[in-house]
Protein backbone atom coordinates (compact mmCIF):
# COMPACT_ATOMS: atom_id res chain seq x y z
CA UNK A 1 0.00 0.00 0.00
CA UNK A 2 1.05 3.66 -0.87
CA UNK A 3 0.02 6.67 1.24
CA UNK A 4 0.62 10.08 0.82
CA UNK A 5 0.99 12.49 3.15
CA UNK A 6 0.46 16.52 2.94
CA UNK A 7 3.23 17.37 5.27
CA UNK A 8 3.79 20.70 5.12
CA UNK A 9 3.42 20.37 9.40
CA UNK A 10 5.33 17.57 9.39
CA UNK A 11 8.17 19.57 8.04
CA UNK A 12 7.63 22.91 9.41
CA UNK A 13 5.60 22.93 12.82
CA UNK A 14 7.25 22.36 16.14
CA UNK A 15 4.08 21.95 17.98
CA UNK A 16 1.32 20.28 17.90
CA UNK A 17 -0.08 20.04 14.46
CA UNK A 18 3.91 19.10 13.56
CA UNK A 19 3.96 16.72 16.59
CA UNK A 20 0.87 14.50 15.74
CA UNK A 21 2.13 14.13 11.86
CA UNK A 22 5.59 13.27 12.64
CA UNK A 23 4.01 11.05 15.51
CA UNK A 24 1.62 9.24 13.22
CA UNK A 25 3.68 8.85 10.21
CA UNK A 26 7.31 7.63 12.38
CA UNK A 27 4.93 5.10 14.06
CA UNK A 28 3.35 3.73 10.32
CA UNK A 29 7.10 3.75 8.99
CA UNK A 30 8.05 1.34 12.31
CA UNK A 31 4.98 -0.81 12.37
CA UNK A 32 4.35 -1.46 8.49
CA UNK A 33 7.56 -0.41 6.65
CA UNK A 34 6.82 -2.36 3.61
CA UNK A 35 3.65 -0.11 2.99
CA UNK A 36 5.18 3.10 1.03
CA UNK A 37 5.03 6.44 2.11
CA UNK A 38 5.19 9.51 0.23
CA UNK A 39 6.09 12.95 2.33
CA UNK A 40 4.55 16.06 0.35
CA UNK A 41 5.74 19.56 1.58
CA UNK A 42 4.03 21.62 -1.65
CA UNK A 43 3.68 25.33 -2.36
CA UNK A 44 0.78 26.63 -1.25
CA UNK A 45 -1.00 26.75 -4.60
CA UNK A 46 -0.02 23.01 -5.67
CA UNK A 47 -1.08 22.33 -1.92
CA UNK A 48 -4.36 23.40 -2.29
CA UNK A 49 -5.63 23.06 -5.58
CA UNK A 50 -3.46 19.94 -7.09
CA UNK A 51 -2.07 17.93 -4.99
CA UNK A 52 -4.31 14.99 -4.84
CA UNK A 53 -3.42 14.69 -9.26
CA UNK A 54 0.07 14.47 -8.54
CA UNK A 55 -0.35 11.98 -5.71
CA UNK A 56 -2.20 9.78 -8.36
CA UNK A 57 0.10 10.81 -10.72
CA UNK A 58 3.11 8.73 -7.83
CA UNK A 59 0.28 5.59 -7.56
CA UNK A 60 -0.93 6.78 -4.16
CA UNK A 61 -3.77 4.45 -3.06
CA UNK A 62 -4.40 6.76 -0.13
CA UNK A 63 -4.08 10.25 0.24
CA UNK A 64 -4.14 12.01 4.27
CA UNK A 65 -4.22 15.17 5.20
CA UNK A 66 -2.68 15.35 8.32
CA UNK A 67 -3.95 19.00 9.37
CA UNK A 68 -7.51 19.72 8.62
CA UNK A 69 -7.53 19.88 4.70
CA UNK A 70 -7.08 17.86 1.83
CA UNK A 71 -6.40 19.31 -1.50
CA UNK A 72 -9.29 20.38 -3.67
CA UNK A 73 -8.56 18.27 -6.96
CA UNK A 74 -9.63 15.32 -4.22
CA UNK A 75 -13.13 14.21 -3.62
CA UNK A 76 -15.39 11.46 -2.11
CA UNK A 77 -17.11 10.86 -6.05
CA UNK A 78 -13.55 11.51 -7.73
CA UNK A 79 -13.12 7.48 -8.55
CA UNK A 80 -16.32 7.29 -10.11
CA UNK A 81 -15.98 10.00 -12.42
CA UNK A 82 -12.62 9.93 -13.96
CA UNK A 83 -10.57 7.56 -15.35
CA UNK A 84 -7.21 8.74 -13.50
CA UNK A 85 -7.05 6.02 -10.47
CA UNK A 86 -7.43 8.98 -7.59
CA UNK A 87 -6.26 7.95 -4.14
CA UNK A 88 -9.13 7.47 -1.53
CA UNK A 89 -8.85 10.43 0.84
CA UNK A 90 -8.38 10.87 4.52
CA UNK A 91 -8.35 13.93 6.68
CA UNK A 92 -7.61 14.57 10.31
CA UNK A 93 -9.13 17.55 11.68
CA UNK A 94 -7.95 18.17 15.25
CA UNK A 95 -10.56 21.21 16.18
CA UNK A 96 -13.06 24.24 14.21
CA UNK A 97 -11.73 26.73 16.95
CA UNK A 98 -12.30 28.98 14.47
CA UNK A 99 -15.78 28.36 14.83
CA UNK A 100 -16.52 27.99 18.68
CA UNK A 101 -14.26 30.29 19.58
CA UNK A 102 -14.26 33.15 16.03
CA UNK A 103 -13.18 35.90 18.70
CA UNK A 104 -9.46 34.64 18.75
CA UNK A 105 -9.12 34.80 15.07
CA UNK A 106 -9.21 37.54 11.87
CA UNK A 107 -12.72 37.61 9.86
CA UNK A 108 -11.05 36.94 6.84
CA UNK A 109 -8.83 33.57 8.62
CA UNK A 110 -12.77 32.71 9.63
CA UNK A 111 -13.64 32.45 6.33
CA UNK A 112 -10.96 30.75 5.13
CA UNK A 113 -10.23 28.00 7.52
CA UNK A 114 -14.61 27.31 6.96
CA UNK A 115 -13.66 27.47 3.28
CA UNK A 116 -11.00 24.66 3.39
CA UNK A 117 -11.67 22.94 6.22
CA UNK A 118 -15.24 22.53 5.77
CA UNK A 119 -14.51 21.51 1.99
CA UNK A 120 -12.04 19.32 3.32
CA UNK A 121 -14.80 17.07 5.51
CA UNK A 122 -17.42 17.17 3.43
CA UNK A 123 -15.24 15.92 0.05
CA UNK A 124 -13.17 13.36 1.78
CA UNK A 125 -13.56 9.34 2.17
CA UNK A 126 -13.46 9.53 5.90
CA UNK A 127 -12.65 12.12 8.66
CA UNK A 128 -10.60 11.05 11.20
CA UNK A 129 -11.32 13.35 14.62
CA UNK A 130 -8.84 13.16 17.62
CA UNK A 131 -11.62 13.51 20.10
CA UNK A 132 -15.05 12.33 20.78
CA UNK A 133 -15.59 16.45 20.83
CA UNK A 134 -14.28 16.93 17.67
CA UNK A 135 -16.26 14.55 16.11
CA UNK A 136 -19.47 16.09 17.40
CA UNK A 137 -18.30 19.32 16.32
CA UNK A 138 -17.70 18.25 12.45
CA UNK A 139 -20.76 16.68 12.37
CA UNK A 140 -22.90 19.67 13.74
CA UNK A 141 -20.70 22.38 12.19
CA UNK A 142 -20.05 20.60 8.60
CA UNK A 143 -23.27 18.07 8.25
CA UNK A 144 -21.28 15.22 7.50
CA UNK A 145 -22.53 11.95 8.34
CA UNK A 146 -21.66 10.41 11.86
CA UNK A 147 -20.85 7.24 10.06
CA UNK A 148 -17.97 8.81 7.78
CA UNK A 149 -16.23 10.43 11.14
CA UNK A 150 -13.80 8.17 12.60
CA UNK A 151 -12.76 8.86 16.33
CA UNK A 152 -8.98 8.12 16.31
CA UNK A 153 -7.06 10.12 19.12
CA UNK A 154 -4.21 11.74 19.07
CA UNK A 155 -1.12 9.79 19.50
CA UNK A 156 1.62 11.52 22.31
CA UNK A 157 5.08 11.45 21.46
CA UNK A 158 6.76 8.02 22.60
CA UNK A 159 9.26 9.38 24.80
CA UNK A 160 6.48 10.56 27.33
CA UNK A 161 6.05 6.29 28.37
CA UNK A 162 9.77 6.38 29.09
CA UNK A 163 10.20 8.10 32.94
CA UNK A 164 12.86 10.04 33.25
CA UNK A 165 15.06 9.34 36.39
CA UNK A 166 15.15 11.74 39.02
CA UNK A 167 19.10 12.29 38.89
CA UNK A 168 18.23 13.31 35.11
CA UNK A 169 15.64 15.85 36.21
CA UNK A 170 17.61 17.65 38.23
CA UNK A 171 20.51 17.92 36.37
CA UNK A 172 18.25 19.26 33.48
CA UNK A 173 16.32 21.56 35.67
CA UNK A 174 19.67 23.09 37.00
CA UNK A 175 20.97 23.27 33.58
CA UNK A 176 18.34 25.84 32.56
CA UNK A 177 17.19 27.50 35.84
CA UNK A 178 20.77 28.16 37.49
CA UNK A 179 21.99 25.99 40.15
CA UNK A 180 18.93 27.07 42.95
CA UNK A 181 16.22 25.26 40.58
CA UNK A 182 13.05 25.58 40.98
CA UNK A 183 11.40 26.56 44.16
CA UNK A 184 7.75 24.05 44.18
CA UNK A 185 5.45 24.69 41.57
CA UNK A 186 2.55 23.99 39.39
CA UNK A 187 3.05 23.97 35.94
CA UNK A 188 0.93 25.88 33.17
CA UNK A 189 2.17 24.66 29.25
CA UNK A 190 0.62 26.21 26.07
CA UNK A 191 -0.14 29.13 24.34
CA UNK A 192 -0.96 32.14 25.94
CA UNK A 193 -4.33 33.04 24.31
CA UNK A 194 -7.77 33.61 25.59
CA UNK A 195 -8.67 30.05 24.49
CA UNK A 196 -6.91 29.14 26.72
CA UNK A 197 -7.68 30.85 29.57
CA UNK A 198 -4.66 31.59 31.51
CA UNK A 199 -5.77 34.38 33.28
CA UNK A 200 -8.46 31.92 35.22
CA UNK A 201 -5.17 30.13 36.60
CA UNK A 202 -3.74 33.48 37.44
CA UNK A 203 -6.88 34.47 39.30
CA UNK A 204 -7.31 31.41 41.17
CA UNK A 205 -3.18 31.39 42.58
CA UNK A 206 -4.54 34.85 43.59
CA UNK A 207 -6.86 33.53 45.80
CA UNK A 208 -4.51 31.21 47.90
CA UNK A 209 -2.86 32.45 50.98
CA UNK A 210 0.84 33.29 50.77
CA UNK A 211 1.93 31.10 53.29
CA UNK A 212 0.35 28.63 50.90
CA UNK A 213 1.07 29.55 47.08
CA UNK A 214 3.29 27.87 44.83
CA UNK A 215 5.34 29.49 41.93
CA UNK A 216 2.90 29.05 39.04
CA UNK A 217 5.37 27.89 36.30
CA UNK A 218 4.09 29.10 32.54
CA UNK A 219 5.92 27.46 29.23
CA UNK A 220 4.37 29.54 26.00
CA UNK A 221 3.96 32.59 25.34
CA UNK A 222 1.14 35.37 23.14
CA UNK A 223 0.64 38.70 22.60
CA UNK A 224 -2.10 40.86 23.22
CA UNK A 225 -3.70 37.63 25.64
CA UNK A 226 -0.45 37.74 27.20
CA UNK A 227 -0.24 41.66 28.21
CA UNK A 228 -3.73 41.52 30.18
CA UNK A 229 -2.47 38.52 32.14
CA UNK A 230 0.92 40.56 32.83
CA UNK A 231 -1.05 43.50 33.99
CA UNK A 232 -3.43 41.05 36.21
CA UNK A 233 0.33 39.85 37.71
CA UNK A 234 1.31 43.00 38.32
CA UNK A 235 -2.53 44.42 39.73
CA UNK A 236 -2.45 41.38 42.51
CA UNK A 237 1.09 41.53 42.91
CA UNK A 238 1.98 38.12 42.14
CA UNK A 239 5.51 38.72 40.11
CA UNK A 240 6.93 36.59 42.94
CA UNK A 241 4.71 33.89 42.28
CA UNK A 242 4.84 33.76 38.58
CA UNK A 243 7.45 32.94 35.97
CA UNK A 244 6.77 32.91 32.14
CA UNK A 245 8.95 30.36 29.82
CA UNK A 246 8.81 31.15 26.70
CA UNK A 247 12.77 29.31 25.72
CA UNK A 248 11.59 25.92 26.53
CA UNK A 249 12.83 24.14 23.10
CA UNK A 250 14.18 20.97 24.89
CA UNK A 251 11.67 17.96 24.93
CA UNK A 252 13.36 16.60 27.29
CA UNK A 253 13.41 19.64 29.89
CA UNK A 254 9.79 20.08 29.31
CA UNK A 255 9.68 16.07 29.87
CA UNK A 256 11.59 16.91 33.63
CA UNK A 257 9.47 19.64 34.15
CA UNK A 258 5.97 17.90 33.82
CA UNK A 259 7.39 15.15 36.47
CA UNK A 260 8.89 17.75 38.83
CA UNK A 261 5.07 20.00 38.93
CA UNK A 262 3.20 19.31 42.05
CA UNK A 263 -0.26 19.67 39.63
CA UNK A 264 -0.59 20.42 35.98
CA UNK A 265 -3.25 23.41 35.38
CA UNK A 266 -4.66 23.91 32.15
CA UNK A 267 -7.90 25.63 32.67
CA UNK A 268 -8.86 26.15 28.73
CA UNK A 269 -12.29 26.66 27.47
CA UNK A 270 -11.64 24.46 24.27
CA UNK A 271 -9.37 21.80 23.45
CA UNK A 272 -9.51 19.54 19.88
CA UNK A 273 -8.18 17.37 22.07
CA UNK A 274 -5.69 18.63 25.06
CA UNK A 275 -2.19 17.39 24.26
CA UNK A 276 -0.48 18.48 27.33
CA UNK A 277 -2.78 17.06 29.86
CA UNK A 278 -1.63 13.32 28.24
CA UNK A 279 1.50 14.48 28.63
CA UNK A 280 1.80 14.92 32.58
CA UNK A 281 -0.86 12.65 33.28
CA UNK A 282 2.19 9.86 31.76
CA UNK A 283 4.17 11.48 34.25
CA UNK A 284 2.23 10.94 37.23
CA UNK A 285 1.23 14.64 37.77
CA UNK A 286 -1.88 15.25 38.82
CA UNK A 287 -4.09 17.40 36.98
CA UNK A 288 -6.60 20.28 37.10
CA UNK A 289 -8.49 21.32 33.52
CA UNK A 290 -12.14 21.93 32.60
CA UNK A 291 -15.08 20.01 31.87
CA UNK A 292 -15.58 21.26 28.59
CA UNK A 293 -14.59 20.12 24.78
CA UNK A 294 -12.37 17.17 24.69
CA UNK A 295 -10.76 17.92 27.85
CA UNK A 296 -12.62 15.43 30.08
CA UNK A 297 -11.76 12.62 27.62
CA UNK A 298 -7.82 13.51 27.46
CA UNK A 299 -8.05 14.03 31.47
CA UNK A 300 -10.30 10.63 32.46
CA UNK A 301 -11.95 10.05 35.41
CA UNK A 302 -9.56 11.28 38.18
CA UNK A 303 -8.77 14.61 36.95
CA UNK A 304 -10.16 17.44 38.73
CA UNK A 305 -12.46 19.11 36.64
CA UNK A 306 -14.15 22.38 36.90
CA UNK A 307 -16.81 23.95 34.79
CA UNK A 308 -14.56 27.02 33.23
CA UNK A 309 -17.29 29.45 32.98
CA UNK A 310 -19.11 28.85 36.26
CA UNK A 311 -19.14 32.06 38.93
CA UNK A 312 -16.65 30.51 40.86
CA UNK A 313 -14.79 28.89 38.94
CA UNK A 314 -11.89 30.52 39.98
CA UNK A 315 -12.52 29.69 43.67
CA UNK A 316 -12.86 26.23 42.47
CA UNK A 317 -9.47 25.86 41.13
CA UNK A 318 -7.83 27.72 44.39
CA UNK A 319 -9.37 25.02 45.94
CA UNK A 320 -8.07 22.38 44.18
CA UNK A 321 -4.64 23.60 43.80
CA UNK A 322 -4.32 24.28 47.62
CA UNK A 323 -5.72 20.78 48.64
CA UNK A 324 -2.99 18.68 46.02
CA UNK A 325 -0.26 20.78 46.95
CA UNK A 326 -1.06 20.35 50.71
CA UNK A 327 -1.67 16.96 50.54
CA UNK A 328 0.90 15.06 48.93
CA UNK A 329 -0.27 11.45 49.07
CA UNK A 330 -3.77 12.56 47.78
CA UNK A 331 -1.67 13.85 44.77
CA UNK A 332 0.48 11.05 44.12
CA UNK A 333 -2.22 8.50 44.22
CA UNK A 334 -4.18 10.72 41.44
CA UNK A 335 -1.30 10.96 39.54
CA UNK A 336 -1.07 7.21 39.26
CA UNK A 337 -4.70 6.56 38.20
CA UNK A 338 -4.30 9.64 35.46
CA UNK A 339 -1.27 7.65 34.15
CA UNK A 340 -2.97 4.30 34.05
CA UNK A 341 -5.76 5.78 32.45
CA UNK A 342 -3.49 7.76 30.14
CA UNK A 343 -1.48 4.68 29.22
CA UNK A 344 -4.76 2.54 28.89
CA UNK A 345 -6.61 4.84 26.35
CA UNK A 346 -3.54 6.59 24.65
CA UNK A 347 -0.80 4.01 23.49
CA UNK A 348 0.79 5.14 19.85
CA UNK A 349 0.73 1.58 18.69
CA UNK A 350 -2.65 0.70 18.94
CA UNK A 351 -3.58 4.37 18.20
CA UNK A 352 -1.27 3.51 14.54
CA UNK A 353 -2.81 0.66 14.10
CA UNK A 354 -6.25 2.19 14.23
CA UNK A 355 -5.18 4.61 11.62
CA UNK A 356 -3.47 1.60 9.40
CA UNK A 357 -6.74 -0.21 9.60
CA UNK A 358 -9.18 3.03 8.21
CA UNK A 359 -6.43 3.10 5.35
CA UNK A 360 -7.19 -1.09 4.61
CA UNK A 361 -11.00 -0.43 4.89
CA UNK A 362 -10.71 3.04 2.43
CA UNK A 363 -8.30 1.15 -0.14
Amino acid sequence: MKIGFDAKRYYHNQTGLGNYSRTLVGGLQKLFPNDEYVLYDEGSLTRTFSLGKKAAKDGCDIFHGLSNEIPFDLSNTQHLSSNTHYPRSIVTIHDVAWLTFPDMYHWADRKIYNWKYGSSCRRADKVIAISESTKNDVIRFYGVKEENVKVIYQPVQEYYYTPLPDETCDRLITEHFGKDGLPPFILYVGSINSRKNLLGALQALALIPKENRPLLLIIGNGREYRKECEAFIAKHSLEAFTRIETNIHNNQLLQALYTRALLFIYPSFYEGFGLPVVEAALQQTPVITTTVSSLPEAAGPDACLIDPHAKDAAEQMAWHIDRLCGDRALAISIGQKMEAYARRMFTPEVLTRQVRELYLNEK
